[in-house]
């Protein structure tokens, strides 16, 4: 798959691309990132990408052209979906990123200043993509956030898939809790079902636990999903426990 992201600041991406999952995923040819700076797609001297926004007001708005040269350069389908990272988009989240491997390219523009002309949003871009609610100096950390999160979903990524599909969302909820060595720090230890050797006693521990940890913390997304007979009962014995308490 290949990542195309247009910004005004493309030094910023040097360090999170050059190590870890994704290093090695650009090294085996699994996936593409290819920088853009806007800059390169204007026709004045002074390179200008941005202007004061037409009927006053503060700050400075990205201005169509650039974006637009930009984009149509770039592209490689007419089918290509265009993402501007904006605080006013689609919640980013687990599926999200799942369904943007269904490409083979994904263009990302980096918002900045008050935002980009609003004929970019109409006419040009599939949409806008939001990793929450709050404001960014600029569009450049979600960007690294998308890239990362969809190149999990692509085959071969990730050592083995399982670690994908264990991951907290997949199915509607937080992972389960993880324990490494030692065995017993400060007295802190480690549950004695993790040593049982009973893998079908450990899968249930997990699930039960990561019920547990997603009533707790998520709530939303239990009332969002629909649960088996075996989680309603699980859900309804982990509340009585906690009454208890």
């Amino acid at each position: 798959m290949r990542f195309d992201i247009i910004t005004i600041f493309p030094g910023i991406f040097g360090s999170l691309f050059s190590g870890g999952i994704i290093k090695q995923a650009l090294e085996r040819g699994l996936i593409e990132i290819h920088i853009h700076d806007l800059r390169n797609f204007t026709l004045d001297k002074h390179r200008q990408v941005d202007d004061r926004p037409f009927g006053g007001g503060r700050g400075m708005v990205l201005k169509p052209e650039p974006i637009f040269a930009a984009v149509e350069s770039i592209r490689q389908a007419e089918k290509t979906p265009v993402y501007l990272l904006s605080p006013q988009g689609r919640r980013f989240d687990f599926r999200f990123a799942e369904e943007l491997t269904q490409h083979s390219q994904l263009i990302l523009i980096c918002g900045r200043y008050e935002g980009v002309d609003e004929r970019v949003i109409q006419f040009l871009v599939s949409g806008e993509i939001s990793i929450g609610d709050y404001i960014l100096t600029g569009g450049e950390p979600a960007a690294m956030v998308v890239v990362d999160a969809v190149s999990r979903f692509i085959p071969n990524v990730v050592g083995k898939s399982e670690s994908v599909r264990d991951d907290s969302f997949f199915e509607g909820r937080l992972d389960f809790p993880q324990y490494t060595r030692p065995r017993d720090f400060r007295g802190m230890k480690v549950p004695e079902v993790l040593f049982s050797g009973d893998h079908d006693k450990i899968s249930s521990w997990r699930k039960r636990k990561s019920l547990e940890k997603t009533w707790l913390l998520r709530p939303d997304l239990l009332e969002n999903r629909e649960l088996s007979p075996e989680e309603k009962k699980a859900l309804k014995e982990i509340k009585s426990e906690r009454k208890e308490r």
